[in-house]
């Protein structure tokens, strides 16, 4: 009973009481009576079925008559509630029967629910159906992989990947089939690896290797494929990216920052590896090298890469100042990206489209600074000379110092130098106190040069490579799933003369993360629209260069990605699907 209180309604109960007697409402319109037919009780019965009513799971009714210990016949006992009406067998446990992985997770009272049983079963179905057009069509669909990149390009199915120019920080391969055969290598594996390294010795594997582990040529080749060469040398710094670095060269050892004469000396053996590097650049015996700063990259290509029939470089990210620096140098460049938006620009006034805007902006513009000249200089008015002094025009500068600083920063500011121009830039930066921080942990330290050729005062490093076996969930249990993770600066050789390598140890089936140093994706950028007119003759000339025939191949080709970079790769039965 609840306790009255005065001044309120007789019927005032507390919320305790009220909540007692929701339950007991709740209780006794679930279990029926001892009496009713539809729902006989049996001995001991009582209190699953209650838990299952209260679960809110429809059950099937006990039989007319009888129950266990009553001499009735196994056919008359009361059925599984939980069993499936039709009989129908359940789903084979088998590849065919994963469920989708994109499927929401049920509750534990959905999944003892016969409703729905049969809802997961029509679901399967359906999932199968569009599984199985999927894999047919072995193209990657844009919802499957996550964008990491603001400028996507569609993905793609072909033999090759096209060229990627970034510098990418981690790979992640992974495949059905084991990588045991990049551990561990012997000494003498190791050593022909460096020889043929430094030889440029090309080794041609076969399409597919049966044994990899018992194959001594993959594995020198593997250890071939990781070496790089870097200037300058400091075991305690990581010197690749230099561009954010700052956090993580913090309280580090860095005795040059005080010392003037020591930043000399170390500036002294950067311009002399520098100079090294462009002279084997220009006779065509090194393809391409960065140089890496604190505040920018600068990509130097050999004539005969890229598309391009001359020497090339590009620089990324610049800002106005860097700019003008070299404009006063004499050093001739372009904006690739900002000259491609005029042009996409002027195609569009040309096709009317968005004639209005075009029209109406450039006047609200005009009105504006005309207003505030006017205000600028009311007060010559007021003193009465504003005739004697002349009124310097200097919108229209105001306004291309606007645009241009607006630019820096971005991929937009990317500049492209070629030919002899070149030259001229490695004079600049050699020159140039931008290149080198005057503060903070980076402060007196040359910038980092990265080569795929040896050059002077360079030092040989390698790539770090782990492998990892795991065991990944499956629908009827767990399945072997094998990752080779490479870590360290991977430069556009190495990444396709590793696939080179796993398509081979892998039988063609593989499929790769790649983690890209994002200051580096403009630099696929098309510089070039034009052909080589005599491509075969440049290629002939850059086969002392070190490269894998195949190799040089692709990097001769016009860059496709555009402000992009690969993310992913899917290698199946020799064919590649890519995705930016």
């Amino acid at each position: 009973m609840s306790v009255t209180v005065p001044g309120y309604s007789p019927s005032f109960k507390k919320p305790a009481e009220t909540l007692r007697l929701r339950r007991k409402r709740a209780r006794n319109t679930a279990v029926p009576e001892a009496g009713a037919t539809d729902f006989p009780p049996g001995p001991g019965d009582l209190g699953p079925r209650r838990a299952a009513l209260a679960a809110g799971l429809r059950l099937r009714p006990f039989p007319a008559a009888g129950g266990r210990g009553r001499g009735v016949s196994a056919a008359s006992l009361r059925r599984n509630p939980f069993a499936r009406l039709d009989n129908s067998p359940r789903p084979a446990v088998g590849p065919e029967s994963v469920p989708d992985p994109t499927w929401p997770l049920a509750s534990p009272q959905q999944e003892l629910g016969e409703s729905f049983l049969d809802f997961n079963q029509e679901n399967n179905v359906t999932w199968k159906e569009e599984f199985s057009e999927r894999t047919t069509s072995k193209q990657l669909s844009p919802s499957s992989h996550q964008q990491h990149s603001t400028y996507d390009i569609p993905s793609s199915e072909s033999v090759e990947f096209p060229v990627d120019w970034s510098i990418k920080t981690r790979l992640l391969f992974t495949s059905s089939q084991s990588f045991t055969w990049a551990d561990h290598l012997k000494a003498q594996e190791e050593a022909q690896g460096f020889v043929q390294h430094c030889r440029a010795t090309e080794v041609d594997l076969p399409e597919n290797i049966q044994e990899p582990r018992l194959s001594a040529e993959l594995r020198c080749a593997f250890q071939q494929n990781l070496i790089y060469w870097l200037h300058p040398s400091l075991p305690w710094l990581q010197l690749f990216p230099r561009i954010g670095a700052d956090r993580k060269m913090a309280g580090k050892t860095s005795p040059w920052s005080n010392d003037e004469e020591l930043q000399q000396i170390l500036m002294s053996e950067w311009s002399i590896s520098f100079t090294s590097l462009y002279n084997l650049l220009k006779t065509k015996l090194c393809p391409y090298f960065y140089v890496c700063t604190y505040q920018f990259t600068v990509l130097f290509r050999a004539a005969g890469l890229a598309g391009s029939d001359v020497i090339t470089a590009v620089l990324s990210p610049t800002t106005r100042g860097l700019r003008e620096a070299m404009k006063n140098e004499g050093i001739e460049f372009s904006l690739p990206l900002l000259k491609e938006n005029g042009q996409r620009k002027q195609k569009a006034s040309e096709t009317n489209l968005h004639e209005e805007e075009y029209k109406t902006e450039p006047e609200e513009e005009q009105l504006i600074s005309d207003e505030d000249e006017e205000e600028s200089f009311s007060w010559l008015e007021e003193m009465g000379v504003q005739d004697k002094i002349r009124k310097p025009d200097i919108t229209l500068k105001l306004r291309k110092e606007k645009k241009e600083v607006q630019l820096d920063h971005k991929p937009e500011s990317v500049v492209l130098v070629k030919g002899i121009n070149t030259f001229t830039l490695l004079n600049f930066l050699i020159n140039c106190k931008s290149v080198v921080a005057t503060s903070g942990p980076q402060a007196g330290l040359p910038p980092t040069l990265l080569s795929p050729a040896a050059f002077r005062g360079a030092t040989m490093q390698m790539l770090k490579a782990r492998t990892v076996n795991v065991k990944t969930p499956v629908y009827s249990g767990y399945k072997d799933q094998f990752s080779l993770e490479i870590t360290g600066p991977v430069m556009p050789h190495s990444l396709h003369s590793l696939t080179m390598l796993l398509k081979s140890a892998q039988k063609g089936s593989f499929s790769a993360r790649l983690y890209t140093h994002e200051p580096t994706s403009v630099f696929n950028t098309c510089t070039q629209v034009e052909k080589i007119p005599n491509k075969e003759v440049v290629q002939k000339e850059l086969a002392n260069c070190g490269l894998h025939l195949k190799t040089l191949s692709q990097l001769t080709q016009l860059p496709k990605l555009e402000k992009s970079s690969l993310r992913f790769m899917e290698m199946d039965n020799y064919i590649c699907n890519w995705r930016s």
